[in-house]
């Protein structure tokens, strides 16, 4: 699905789970389920089940044979970092970045969530990385719930955010959802403090076509969404230095994020997002 038609939607917990279901079908992978801790959900019983998971009791009353299915808890903790700064805020032919992003970092949570790996979010915002929803393994409805809250603004303000400490899982991914724009080089600091042998970390660029091919002509205003600052240009005069600098940027961030244990994806706000996370997870 388009990002146009998840949007419509106006509900993160079904956008999320439509795009996991179409990435995990693409992927061709199944679900780690088994005998758990937790139960999940009943499915039609298949040739080659142990009949010992059957439903009796169930059956009985529906004259239905179903598996009762519990999902297997992992033992990798995975940290969602979102960036809620006012640039965030940009959007081209009605979708705006950080709705594209929410339904980005709803539709891993409920992959997560699947899995049975502990989650958390966070958000960065006015330079600070600030808790939104804590550790645990059934964190996905809470995920839901705080970024369907958060909203994006203002600036990065002169700080060295920080993440809490690692918790007792032996593995970490922290996946940062943002448009990785920056003044000085705040987010390439950020990323190099925050690697670690024991920690994968995933950055999913998200980026308007504008942005990056500027193709745009005529007489235009355009906002600073972080400061509110206004400059009125004609597209043409500036197009090819625009190009010429963006490309510059992007080259300079592939370079600088050239970090163990770190990936970095773009995603353009016209693509699906199961194919921008297949591409992540591939």
């Amino acid at each position: 699905m388009l990002a146009q038609e998840l949007i419509k939607l106006n509900d993160l917990h079904l956008a999320g789970k439509l795009v996991s279901e179409e990435l995990r079908l693409g992927l061709h992978t199944s679900r780690r389920a088994g005998v758990g801790a937790e139960f999940e959900q009943y499915r039609h019983y298949l040739p080659g089940d142990d009949p010992k998971r059957i439903d009796w009791k169930l059956l009985a009353r529906t004259d239905r044979h179903m598996v009762r299915e519990s999902a297997t808890e992992s033992n990798r903790q995975i940290r969602f970092l979102l960036d809620l700064s006012g640039s965030m805020n940009y959007a081209e032919n009605g979708v705006s970045r950080l709705n594209y992003a929410k339904i980005v970092v709803a539709s891993l949570a409920y992959l997560g969530f699947r899995q049975g790996d502990d989650m958390s979010l966070y958000g960065l915002q006015n330079g600070v990385i600030q808790p939104l929803v804590r550790p645990g393994h059934q964190a996905f409805q809470q995920i839901v719930v705080a970024l369907e809250k958060a909203e994006a603004t203002g600036a990065w303000n002169p700080t060295e955010p920080t993440l809490p400490p690692f918790g007792t899982k032996t593995n970490e991914m922290l996946i940062v959802v943002s448009d990785l724009l920056q003044v000085n080089d705040e987010w390439l600091a950020l990323v190099r403090t925050l690697a670690h042998p024991r920690r994968e970390i995933l950055l999913i660029q998200v980026l308007g076509n504008q942005e990056m091919d500027f193709s745009m002509a005529g007489f235009f205003r355009f906002q600073d969404l972080e400061t509110g600052r206004e400059v009125e240009i004609q597209a043409e005069s500036v197009q090819q230095t625009v190009r010429e600098r963006a490309a510059a940027y992007f080259q300079m961030l592939d370079e600088g994020l050239r970090v163990p244990n770190v990936q970095l994806t773009r995603a353009l706000l016209n693509e699906p997002i199961a194919l921008v996370l297949r591409r992540v997870l591939g």
